[in-house]
């Protein structure tokens, strides 16, 4: 089984902004596989398994807010037994242009709260990671620019980048981050 954490805040106030990219792209590929969420308070993250033939994958959303991320995603590890080479984090990066994803096998929390925290709970930063870009940020403090939400413009190019993303994830999984690097960074 694989492990495909999005990460983000819970709750209808936070649906849309850009700290919930991570969300957003769960959202997207549990949508298009006609796939229902439940939640487990125990491991602390809204879930949904998607079965392929070659494949099963756990697809979660943590309910423990974004600073907190790391909590459910190591509960889901251990209870699963999944091994990290096996997990993939998803998540929003400031830096990079909307627009854009960035697969990285490992790397520092770049002031990223949530990946922050997934780095303390599992004790490493040789996570796989997929970042989606939600910048430029404008000139006002991160922590106001990541919780406002998308305008209706932004909202039609992450369509776009979600749709590139979940190719991206099929592409990781099937032949590794070398080549999902090549074509998606």
């Amino acid at each position: 089984m694989r492990l495909i954490a999005g990460l983000g805040n819970i709750g209808d106030r936070y649906i849309f902004t850009r700290h919930n990219a991570g969300f957003m792209l769960i959202d997207s590929i549990a949508l298009n596989s006609n796939l229902t969420f439940r939640e487990n308070s125990r491991l602390k993250s809204i879930m949904t398994n998607l079965r392929t033939p070659k494949e099963d994958y756990l697809l979660i959303k943590p309910t423990t807010f974004m600073n907190l991320s790391g909590e459910a995603v190591r509960a889901v590890m251990d209870y699963y037994k999944i091994p990290i080479e096996d997990v993939l984090i998803v998540y929003d990066d400031i830096s990079l242009e909307l627009g854009r994803i960035r697969f990285r096998p490992n790397g520092s929390d770049g002031g990223h709260n949530g990946i922050k925290s997934v780095i303390q709970h599992l004790g490493t930063n040789n996570i796989a990671r997929l970042k989606i870009g939600i910048g430029p940020q404008p000139n006002i403090p991160s922590e106001v620019f990541v919780l406002q939400n998308f305008s209706k413009e932004e909202l039609e190019t992450l369509k776009t980048v979600l749709s590139k993303a979940k190719d991206g994830i099929g592409c990781y999984f099937k032949e590794g981050m070398a080549a999902a690097q090549n074509k998606y960074n």
